[in-house]
């Protein structure tokens, strides 16, 4: 009896062992082939993808920060984007009479981070001024001049399509003061509305006389542009022209009239004409400017030598008007008698129209 209870306990001791040695080999070789696949598996692509956007309307400010960090070990690609977008609009309404700057800055800073070690940053910093303000400085700004028309025509919506079709966009304008029966219609209330609306400069022109000799003549003359100009509202400071023509009579007392009554007015006394060194004009401005200095310096020239002809905005010819030495000239009539639009055509030295309506 004892023996068959030895016999029992090494049995039950033969199958513990059995069982101990194929649980370790059932674990071995599973975890070995768990380790095995794991390491065939190929790691896998990450892919990040942000869009941020911010839409500022008229808000006081607009803060936008994007931080994004990748933890990328061991694999093989890693894509990382991100769109950000920030709209900010601003209206500015400005009203009311004087001096006005109008300034907007608006400015974007995106930056991206990159945890794996690469930083990539992108600042945009963008800046608007606009400073507006009350004064008759126009053109093209690199030249410093202005492509401008006298006509004596009445101007009209269809007359400033004929121009604009045919010629191109005047900013300046040169129109009469009063009627010159079978010469020129005289400006009025609405062309001037007009004109201003299109924001071009008015050029005021005096031509009604034929005689431009004798000091009270030139005096009597001034007078009556000044009260023209005064019943169509132009402002103080404005230059008008006396249009003295080729086959006008000229003196230097006239010259002198006329300068007497615009300067002691609210007006700036401006002559137009042929300038050229050997005409009548130009030595009776001479004359004029040695008993006097204040003419030359005060008072505007509007020349129309040499004639170089009529072309298109475009064609304009470089700038070189004819007058005496030292005088203010304002601007060449270089062009005359279009055929279509009945203008004369010319280029306006924007240092000076300060003094143009």
């Amino acid at each position: 009896m004892n023996q068959g209870k030895y016999v029992g306990v090494l049995l039950a001791a033969g199958l513990l062992l059995l069982s101990l040695f194929s649980g370790l080999y059932i674990y071995k070789t599973g975890f070995l082939e768990g380790k095995e696949s794991t390491n065939a598996s190929p790691p896998m692509n990450g892919t990040n993808n942000i869009q941020n956007n911010i839409d500022n309307n008229g808000a006081e400010s607009a803060e936008n920060n994007v931080e994004n960090t990748i933890d990328n070990q061991g694999g093989e690609e890693v894509q990382n984007n991100i769109t950000n977008n920030i709209t900010n609009n601003v209206e500015v309404t400005v009203e009311g009479d004087g001096d006005v700057v109008n300034s907007v800055t608006n400015s974007i800073t995106n930056g991206v981070t990159n945890g794996s070690g690469n930083g990539n940053g992108n600042g945009n910093d963008g800046g608007n001024g606009n400073g507006g303000g009350d004064g008759n400085n126009n053109g093209d700004g690199e030249s410093g001049l202005a492509w401008g028309i006298d006509t004596a025509s009445a101007t009209n919506e269809e007359f400033n399509m004929c121009v604009r079709d045919n010629f191109g966009d005047p900013e300046v304008v040169g129109r009469y003061l009063g009627d010159k029966e079978g010469v020129s219609a005289g400006l009025t209330q609405e062309e001037v509305e007009l004109i201003k609306s299109n924001n071009d400069e008015i050029l005021l022109i005096h031509n009604r006389f034929s005689d431009a000799t004798g000091f009270e003549n030139g005096v009597q003359e001034g007078e009556e542009a000044i009260s023209l100009a005064e019943e169509l509202g132009a402002p103080e400071g404005t230059a008008i022209f006396a249009d003295i023509e080729p086959t006008y009579p000229v003196n230097s007392d006239f010259i002198r009239g006329w300068y007497d009554a615009l300067s002691s007015s609210a007006y700036v006394p401006g002559i137009y004409g042929i300038f050229s060194g050997d005409t009548d004009l130009a030595a009776s401005y001479n004359q004029a400017v040695s008993g006097n200095s204040g003419i030359k310096e005060d008072t505007y020239l509007w020349t129309a030598a040499p004639n170089a002809g009529i072309t298109t905005e475009a064609d304009a010819p470089e700038y070189q008007p004819e007058a005496p030495e030292g005088a203010v000239v304002i601007g060449w009539q270089y062009g005359l008698d279009a055929q279509e639009c009945n203008i004369d055509t010319n280029l306006f030295d924007n240092q000076y129209t300060d003094v143009l309506w």
